[in-house]
């Protein structure tokens, strides 16, 4: 996963500012799993829409 596309994810989560200032470190392991939730959900709708097409 690029980067950008992991600060993406961790702004819509609402913890962009703490990975960019402290490291994904230091983000809660329960948002870090919901980052992992939403880029599975990203990479599935990207793959469905592609098999529409």
């Amino acid at each position: 996963m690029s980067d950008s596309l992991k600060f993406e994810l961790a702004d819509e989560l609402g913890v962009g500012e703490i990975a960019r200032r402290e490291g994904f470190g230091e983000v809660t392991s329960r948002n870090c799993g919901n980052l992992v939730r939403k880029a599975i959900e990203r990479a599935e709708k990207t793959v469905s829409d592609e098999t529409r097409q």
